[in-house]
Protein backbone atom coordinates (compact mmCIF):
# COMPACT_ATOMS: atom_id res chain seq x y z
CA UNK A 1 0.00 0.00 0.00
CA UNK A 2 1.22 3.50 -0.77
CA UNK A 3 -0.03 7.02 -0.17
CA UNK A 4 0.60 10.44 -1.66
CA UNK A 5 0.84 13.00 1.13
CA UNK A 6 1.11 16.77 0.89
CA UNK A 7 3.31 18.74 3.28
CA UNK A 8 5.44 21.84 2.95
CA UNK A 9 3.92 22.73 -0.42
CA UNK A 10 5.11 19.46 -1.98
CA UNK A 11 3.70 15.98 -2.52
CA UNK A 12 5.49 12.73 -1.64
CA UNK A 13 4.66 9.15 -2.65
CA UNK A 14 5.42 7.00 0.40
CA UNK A 15 5.20 3.36 1.50
CA UNK A 16 5.63 1.90 4.97
CA UNK A 17 9.23 1.91 6.27
CA UNK A 18 10.24 4.70 3.80
CA UNK A 19 12.61 7.47 4.91
CA UNK A 20 11.82 10.88 3.41
CA UNK A 21 13.24 14.36 3.87
CA UNK A 22 10.57 17.06 4.15
CA UNK A 23 10.57 20.73 5.03
CA UNK A 24 11.00 21.36 8.77
CA UNK A 25 8.03 20.48 10.97
CA UNK A 26 7.82 21.10 14.70
CA UNK A 27 8.62 18.10 16.87
CA UNK A 28 11.33 16.34 18.82
CA UNK A 29 13.45 13.48 17.51
CA UNK A 30 11.68 10.19 18.26
CA UNK A 31 8.17 11.67 18.45
CA UNK A 32 5.25 10.42 16.35
CA UNK A 33 3.45 12.71 13.90
CA UNK A 34 0.34 12.19 11.81
CA UNK A 35 -0.21 13.56 8.31
CA UNK A 36 -3.90 14.02 7.54
CA UNK A 37 -3.58 15.78 4.17
CA UNK A 38 -3.51 12.62 2.01
CA UNK A 39 -4.05 13.26 -1.71
CA UNK A 40 -4.30 9.59 -2.82
CA UNK A 41 -4.11 6.05 -1.45
CA UNK A 42 -3.51 2.95 -3.55
CA UNK A 43 -2.22 -0.59 -3.91
CA UNK A 44 0.75 -1.50 -6.10
CA UNK A 45 -0.77 -2.71 -9.37
CA UNK A 46 -4.26 -2.25 -7.96
CA UNK A 47 -6.89 0.38 -7.31
CA UNK A 48 -6.05 4.04 -6.69
CA UNK A 49 -8.32 6.10 -4.47
CA UNK A 50 -7.83 9.79 -5.25
CA UNK A 51 -9.21 12.55 -3.06
CA UNK A 52 -11.11 15.69 -3.98
CA UNK A 53 -8.86 17.38 -2.78
CA UNK A 54 -7.97 14.93 0.01
CA UNK A 55 -9.02 11.38 0.90
CA UNK A 56 -11.47 11.48 3.80
CA UNK A 57 -10.38 9.47 6.83
CA UNK A 58 -6.91 8.63 5.50
CA UNK A 59 -3.85 9.16 7.70
CA UNK A 60 -0.12 8.50 7.53
CA UNK A 61 1.77 8.05 10.79
CA UNK A 62 5.50 8.74 10.90
CA UNK A 63 8.35 9.02 13.38
CA UNK A 64 10.79 11.94 13.37
CA UNK A 65 14.31 10.56 12.86
CA UNK A 66 16.34 13.78 12.53
CA UNK A 67 16.09 17.59 12.39
CA UNK A 68 18.87 19.07 10.26
CA UNK A 69 19.87 21.67 7.67
CA UNK A 70 20.39 20.81 4.00
CA UNK A 71 23.45 21.66 1.95
CA UNK A 72 24.16 25.29 1.17
CA UNK A 73 22.92 26.73 -2.12
CA UNK A 74 24.72 29.77 -3.56
CA UNK A 75 22.71 32.39 -5.45
CA UNK A 76 25.00 34.62 -7.55
CA UNK A 77 23.80 37.49 -9.74
CA UNK A 78 26.01 39.48 -12.08
CA UNK A 79 25.62 41.97 -14.90
CA UNK A 80 28.59 42.01 -17.20
CA UNK A 81 30.54 45.27 -17.66
CA UNK A 82 28.43 47.07 -15.01
CA UNK A 83 30.23 46.13 -11.79
CA UNK A 84 27.03 44.55 -10.39
CA UNK A 85 27.58 41.43 -8.29
CA UNK A 86 25.41 39.93 -5.53
CA UNK A 87 26.10 36.72 -3.68
CA UNK A 88 23.64 35.10 -1.27
CA UNK A 89 23.44 31.67 0.32
CA UNK A 90 20.56 29.53 1.55
CA UNK A 91 20.34 26.41 3.72
CA UNK A 92 16.93 24.75 3.99
CA UNK A 93 15.74 23.47 7.36
CA UNK A 94 14.73 19.80 6.89
CA UNK A 95 13.17 16.95 8.86
CA UNK A 96 13.84 13.25 8.13
CA UNK A 97 10.85 11.04 8.92
CA UNK A 98 10.25 7.29 8.77
CA UNK A 99 6.78 6.20 7.66
CA UNK A 100 5.37 3.72 10.16
CA UNK A 101 1.72 3.21 9.14
CA UNK A 102 -0.72 4.09 6.36
CA UNK A 103 -4.45 3.92 7.10
CA UNK A 104 -7.12 4.44 4.49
Amino acid sequence: MYAVLATGGKQYKVKEEDLIDIERIVGDVGSEITFSEIVAVGEEGGELKAGTPTVAGANVTAEIIDQYRGKKLVVFKMKKRKGYRRKKGHRQELTRVKISAISA
